[in-house]
């Protein structure tokens, strides 16, 4: 099993690096055999279109249906196919992660695979890279297929988080986006083991060109992102780029310990002006419940800082990788290039 370090790049010691393609498009899997004959067939006409050498990178992120038997099939017919297979799902932040760790390309473009963000924007996309961008980051400018309700959520979230975070995130973006070499060789270089990749990008930065879009309704399958899952990347993503809710939960003790003091001070002074009575009882457990209630959330705040350190004093790899096609195909790039040579003439 390869097991390479999880937050560098693979090392080709012991081996001849094969040439690097301009263009590697990262493509994260996971359980998406209903989508992927039209996904691939979509990619042949992009290969078709675009006049270079293209390295399809596919990360499977331990899917349990017939994912990576197609992939490998499609090899024969889509020349630059290499299916990188990690060892159990991981989630798809560590699945991006590997997959730019093991992309040879000049140009980086992350695509998932349910065919929301069309491939067909891709020329665009590679069309201002070469005229100097760093990275073309796609908008949405529509959102089919998702709700109100999961609209609306997210673009609070973003506004939350821009609005407490140093490095500002692109409202309405996703993963879908170009970068080019040194911005992909920044990313690897970021050590965190709790990785919220739309903030590390934000917050790597480089020349950016924005291209808005529509973007498309899921083709097949299901998504695997539920409110739950939502919910832990928002968190991940504001207690990974901002401390400022620790302050407001600071600011939020003093306050409730002011009006504490405050309110108990008026009940002594009451009580010796006026003699000690009975009623209040019911104000009383509501300032209590009140008050154990901000408590709780602070704790609980501090609490999701405290997993993040430990989880990172661990030291773990981001992800495992069970098997790399390449690495049973040394000639793979000889064949793409032939391949591509064919097409130009």
């Amino acid at each position: 099993m390869t097991t390479p370090s999880a937050l560098s790049p693979p090392s080709t010691q012991g081996r001849t690096a094969p040439a690097a393609p301009e263009l590697t498009l990262v493509i994260p899997v996971h359980n998406e055999a209903d989508v992927l004959p039209t996904l691939l067939n979509r990619l042949t006409e992009l290969r078709l279109a675009l006049a270079t050498t293209i390295e399809f990178l596919f990360v499977d992120d331990g899917s349990r249906d017939n994912s990576v038997a197609l992939l490998l099939q499609a090899r024969r017919r889509l020349p630059g196919i290499r299916v990188l297979q990690l060892s159990r799902n991981f989630g798809k932040e560590p699945a991006v992660t590997a997959g730019l760790h093991h992309a040879r390309g000049q140009a980086v473009i992350l695509l998932d695979a349910d065919l929301q963000d069309p491939p067909e924007l891709i020329p665009e996309m590679v069309a201002h890279w070469r005229k100097g961008a760093d990275v073309v980051l796609m908008k949405r400018r529509t959102r089919a297929g998702e709700s109100w309700l999961k609209r609306t959520t997210a673009s609070a979230f973003y506004r939350l988080i821009n609005r407490i975070s140093d490095a500002p995130i692109p409202v309405d973006t996703g993963d879908f986006r170009l970068m080019s070499r040194r911005t992909v060789d920044a990313i690897n270089q970021l050590p965190e083991r709790n990785r919220y990749l739309k903030g590390m990008f934000a917050w790597v930065g480089m020349p950016t060109v924005t291209l808005e879009f529509d973007r498309d309704p899921r083709l097949a399958g299901q998504t695997k992102w539920n409110y739950l899952k939502l919910m832990h990347l928002a968190m991940e993503g504001i207690t990974s780029f901002s401390i400022r809710p620790l302050r407001v939960a600071l600011v939020l003790g003093l306050a409730a310990a002011t009006t504490g003091g405050l309110f108990g001070a008026w009940q002594v002074l009451k009580a010796l002006i006026m003699g000690v009575s009975t009623p209040g009882y019911a104000s009383m457990i509501a300032i209590i419940t009140f008050l154990s209630g901000i408590q709780l959330l602070c704790v609980g705040l501090l609490g999701e800082y405290v997993g993040r350190i430990y989880l990172e004093t661990k030291q773990r790899p981001v992800y495992i990788i069970a098997d790399d096609s390449d690495e049973h195909q040394e000639d793979a790039y000889q064949k793409l290039r032939v391949a591509n040579d064919d097409t130009d003439h």
